[in-house]
């Protein structure tokens, strides 16, 4: 029976779960200002409590690895390695956006595409089949009328994300799906991490960081150009 616990806080909401093999088995999240810093081990104690574990008891921690917000991404990160070396336990990084896909129940030839809230008209994105295979690698893009246009063209897209608003304002496609009822949260993750337990698909915790993706372009591209050539 593996018992994995899992974090989320790549976005505003802080969100634990527990899973036994794959099982959601306990839930808790707050979505309020400086949530992550303040309630992400009281909320670990709360979940544990609830389900009559120890932390001792846990088989692996899992954490979103990102996209997302810089400061939420390194809390989790950092909080998921701690526990992982003090408990001796596994460490599990899960993809964010793939987590998010997991929640939706897409039959063949619809395409799952979640996205994220970057900065103004600008989002990061990834799509993915009915089977969670990675149809386009995770990106980022400043929308505009034609964005995702050639998965739209080609049947059911269903986009679920919390920036969902500005994407409604740009595709007025009859092939787009918007899911506002399924929001970013640890309850997707179990899933993903309980099938890399299976495989052993471990982080080594001396190399795992959280994949802040917009940090990575910008350095690249504007603050050190040399890197560039």
């Amino acid at each position: 029976m593996a018992k994995i616990l899992s974090i989320e806080t790549a976005t505003s909401v802080c969100s634990v779960a527990i899973h036994s093999c794959g099982e959601l088995i306990s839930l808790a999240d707050v979505s309020e200002q400086g949530a992550h810093a303040q309630k992400l081990m009281p909320l670990i104690d709360q979940i544990l409590m609830e389900s009559g574990m120890d932390y001792s008891e846990l088989d692996a921690i899992a954490v979103s690895e990102g996209p997302g917000s810089y400061t939420g991404l390194r809390i989790g990160v950092s909080t998921a390695k701690g526990l992982a070396y003090g408990l001796d336990k596994p460490l599990i990084g899960v993809n964010t956006l793939k987590a998010l896909a997991s929640a939706v129940l897409a039959e063949e030839g619809e395409v799952v595409l979640p996205i994220m809230d970057a900065r103004r008209m600008e989002i990061y994105y990834e799509a993915f089949d009915s089977s969670l295979n990675s149809l386009i690698p995770l990106d980022s893009e400043v929308l505009n009328e034609e964005s995702f246009k050639n998965f739209l063209e080609s049947g059911r897209v269903y986009f679920l994300g919390d920036a969902l608003e500005k994407l409604k304002t740009v595709i007025h496609h009859p092939n787009a799906g918007f899911l506002d009822s399924i929001g970013f949260s640890a309850s997707h993750l179990g899933g993903l991490a309980y099938s890399k337990w299976l495989k052993n698909e471990m982080e080594d915790l001396a190399y795992f960081v959280p994949n802040y993706l917009k940090e990575f372009k910008a350095l690249h591209s504007k603050k050190n150009p040399l890197l560039n050539l």
